[in-house]
């Protein structure tokens, strides 16, 4: 890997005499890290675990994910080791139940990881801007399985008009990808100093854009993948000036080598992969002045409404746990179920923005049928011994996951079954008798026509 001289020059001045080391690491194939779902799976891999994550840990060797059932059923996620530090910074300042924006969210990496480690009950609306991209993040967010979760596609500027509404906003900002040269060897070609420019005057935008949003005394976690001062310290201290914003100490232990910031002496946290097993990686936390009076919008708008009640038939109720704490509703895909909670949050946001997806889709009546969704094999809060379970094995799985027929070895009841892998959740089929109709999504399905002859899985 070649790399530009004009970003030599800087990394030689941020190393030091690690310059060597630092480059010499960028030679070598980096490392692969995932994080298990623990709501779905109590499988510990005998692996090294990542240092500041409880549920993160590094493989020996790449697998073969995309013919990996676990992976197709979101029992883990494939993240990059540094960004999983988001995990620390939650636990260090978050103890409450908040309602959370990730605003840059595709594709679904520190969102999925939210879900996991914000106190309970607590809401996430994960946002991204690229339409294709939301489409991804949604179907990522539907694999880990969490209720409390709403997907928008929407511009920061139309989130920065939801007045004080987030009591905690992460914004892993698009930027110049230096961190990630090793991964993405391309991203070397497309960098320039103008690029690096480019990026930190949109990332200040953004979070210009957004700022309203965050209510009086909530946090902003700032993150990036690059190295540079501009995207990373000459923004917060932008932040801090134009915003009266304070600035959060960055908790670690010695052992993790996680480094502060190379210029001033701004509390920040850096990854360099030379001093960390992980790539180039930037977080800082602001907090928003607590001088103005918290806008209670949702309180507002509720009293102005006058909803509805959709007439929901009682046997979807049970087909979650709890059905409880939900409120149902007929939504344009089908039957809904959404945490009472934070229910007139979602309404709300149904009307200021581009919902993509939120809480369960149950299924649809057709019919005398009610034919389940897809999203609701894999939410952790469909209810046990609702459907006859198929166990596959992995050949079995793998052919359920290309949309083909599945065989039935014995004798199963007509009607709706649900496939399982290792007791993990794969979706629904039909049983028809003579034949299966295979109900996985058609996008969502393997396309690859190779099979590897010894699959590297996680198990």
């Amino acid at each position: 890997m070649v790399l530009p001289l004009s970003f030599v020059s800087r990394m030689k001045n941020f190393c030091g005499n690690e310059y060597e080391q630092f480059s010499a690491v960028l030679q070598e194939e980096p490392p692969v890290s995932i994080r298990m779902n623990v709501r779905k799976i109590d499988f510990i891999p005998s692996r090294e675990k990542v240092k500041w994550s409880e549920s993160g840990y590094y493989l020996p060797e790449r697998l073969h994910f995309t013919f990996d059932p676990f992976f197709h059923a979101g029992a883990y996620y494939v993240q990059e080791a540094s960004s999983m530090f988001l995990e620390h910074i939650i636990h260090t300042y978050i103890d409450q139940p908040v309602c959370c924006l990730d605003l840059c969210a595709a594709p679904g990496g520190k969102s999925t990881h939210l879900l996991s480690v914000l106190p309970e009950q607590s809401l996430l609306v994960s946002n991204e801007v690229i339409k294709n991209r939301s489409h991804i993040l949604s179907q990522n967010m539907t694999k880990w399985g969490y209720p409390e979760s709403i997907v928008t596609n929407n511009d920061p500027e139309a989130i920065g008009q939801l007045i004080h509404l987030f009591d905690l906003i992460v914004a892993d900002v698009p930027c110049s990808g230096e961190g990630m040269f090793r991964k993405d060897p391309d991203s070397v070609m497309e960098w320039s100093e103008a690029n690096v420019e480019l990026c930190a005057s949109r990332q200040r935008r953004i979070i210009h854009d957004v700022w309203d949003a965050l209510a009086p005394g909530g946090l902003l976690i700032y993150s990036t993948c690059t190295y540079n001062t501009q995207e990373n310290e000459d923004n917060i201290a932008y932040f801090v000036e134009k915003f009266g914003a304070e600035l959060l100490p960055i908790p670690s232990l010695p052992e993790w080598n996680i480094q502060g910031a190379v210029t001033g002496n701004c509390p920040v946290g850096r990854f360099f992969p030379h001093k960390t097993k992980g790539e180039g990686f930037f977080i800082a936390v602001l907090r928003k002045p607590e001088d103005k009076p918290v806008k209670d919008i949702i309180k507002s708008y509720s009293k102005k409404q006058n909803r509805r009640k959709d007439v929901v038939p009682s046997i979807l109720k049970t087909l979650v746990n709890e059905p409880g704490v939900f409120e149902f509703e007929l939504s344009s895909r089908g039957y809904m179920a959404f945490p009472k909670t934070y229910y007139s949050v979602y309404k709300y946001l149904q009307e200021k923005l581009h919902v993509i997806s939120a809480g369960i889709l149950i299924g649809e009546v057709k019919g005398k049928d009610i034919v389940p969704a897809h999203s609701l094999a894999m939410s952790i809060s469909m209810a046990v011994d609702i459907y006859p379970v198929v166990e596959l094995d992995w050949s079995e799985a793998v052919k359920y996951l290309k949309r083909e027929p599945v065989i039935l070895s014995r004798e199963y009841p007509k009607g709706f079954l649900l496939v399982i892998y290792k007791d993990i959740p794969l979706g629904f089929i039909k049983n028809l008798g003579n034949r299966t109709n295979n109900l996985y999504p058609n996008e969502w399905r393997i396309r690859s026509g190779y099979l590897p002859e010894e699959p590297r899985t996680l198990l």
